[in-house]
């Protein structure tokens, strides 16, 4: 079938709350004050060709689209594409093209009935004037109007997670399933390298450090190596607890030196950290490679190493992104630096590759994503000091 012919039969049969749909689930690639003027399907393909996002030689994403809104009926008729087919190809990473944030929005909004719509806008009628919050809103325009004034985001559900609790506690297990990918990743992963895990969920940043200091008064004589992982939101040099206040870095790390946790000397002490260092994009830029340079090396700034890790061997940190940026969640996986850690250590270290050997693959994967919305790329940051090679052998 002809391409604008299969556009516009698809178009013909999307009503008003279908448009809604389609446009919110389209939010992070045309923003909310361009879709405004948008009042049919056909003018919002439009601005997706414009986007690079629908061609005739790639309808990736207006199946994604359609799948998720549920028009299976379309998806198949005028896109040849079973609802099956779909499943397989989004479970495929890096396929999904449609955020896990806003997916996990746009369901919660499919789950809500008109009295829990009501109470909703009751449980806002502070954060929102209630001319704002008319009859005839629809959670997803609350969902927007909640986005536009900062009390709703990626890392920003704690407003979200308070009202599904007072309406329906079933809500809360969509935006927990959403929290949950990386940190499924990260338990997986460390089951297949043997070690024994132990996992703390939402806890202030006094018992974070306390935590912390349960481990340094163990006995690890039986122990090859000591790894945490912290998935958090963050700033420079710090990351912060589920009631807001901070942990510094250096602090976590320097309750494992060998004065302070003797059964843990000579051995390594690793730190994974997701969570941003500060609000910044991080930009690309183009680099001209030269093909007898095969290889190119990093100067890193020594006061890293004060600012995060003690000044003693054997430490490790892995840190999402450099100072000052921020970091990203991937579309459907988690986040981008975890996700990829944990892919590249299940693929890597039945190789025989070491530690230092694979995060340098995961900056090499990570800083070739792209945030298309905001242009931004993002960089992990290691900081060690290992003396020796570290394998993690799966056998």
């Amino acid at each position: 079938m002809n391409f604008n012919r299969c556009l516009y039969n698809i178009g013909e049969q999307l009503d008003s709350e279908d448009l809604a749909a389609l446009k919110f689930l389209s939010l992070d690639y045309i923003p909310h004050r361009k879709q405004e003027p948008i009042k049919d399907a056909l003018v919002l393909f439009q601005r997706l060709q414009e986007k690079r996002m629908l061609e005739e030689s790639n309808l990736s994403f207006l199946k994604e689209l359609l799948f998720r809104m549920k028009r299976l009926d379309l998806l198949l008729t005028y896109l040849d594409t079973s609802e099956e087919e779909m499943e397989r190809e989004l479970q495929m990473p890096g396929r999904a093209q449609i955020s896990a944030y806003r997916v996990m929005l746009f369901q919660i909004s499919e789950d809500v009935n008109k009295l829990e719509l009501k109470d909703f806008k009751f449980f806002l009628s502070q954060e929102i004037a209630k001319c704002k919050l008319d009859d005839d809103m629809t959670l997803l325009d609350i969902f927007i109007e909640m986005e536009k004034r900062v009390i709703l985001g990626e890392r920003n559900l704690d407003t979200l997670k308070k009202i599904c609790e007072q309406i329906n506690k079933s809500l809360l297990k969509k935006i927990n399933d959403y929290e949950e990918l990386s940190r499924e990743a990260l338990r997986k992963t460390f089951n297949e390298l043997h070690f024994e895990i132990v996992h703390y969920k939402d806890y202030t940043a006094k018992k974070i450090c306390e935590v912390l200091k349960s481990y340094q008064s163990m006995d690890h004589n039986n122990k090859d190596c000591f790894i945490c992982c912290i998935l958090s939101h963050g700033d420079k040099g710090i990351i912060y607890g589920s009631d807001g206040q901070e942990a510094p870095i250096y602090e976590l790390t320097s309750y494992f030196t060998g004065s302070k946790c003797p059964s843990l000397l000579g051995k390594p002490k690793i730190f994974f950290i997701q969570a941003c260092q500060g609000d910044n994009y991080q930009r690309g830029i183009a680099v001209e490679t030269d093909s007898e340079q095969k290889e190119t090396y990093l100067e890193m700034d020594s006061s890293l190493q004060k600012r995060y890790i003690p000044d003693e061997a054997d430490f490790l940190l892995g840190m999402a992104t450099v100072n000052n940026c921020v970091s990203y969640r991937s579309t459907m996986e988690g986040t981008w630096y975890i996700q990829t850690l944990c892919q590249s250590l299940r693929e890597r270290c039945p190789r025989g590759e070491d530690i230092l050997s694979i995060l340098t693959k995961v900056n090499f994967e990570v800083s070739n994503k792209d945030d298309k919305k905001n242009m931004g790329k993002q960089m992990p940051q290691p900081t060690f000091t290992l003396r020796k090679k570290l394998f993690f052998p799966l056998n």
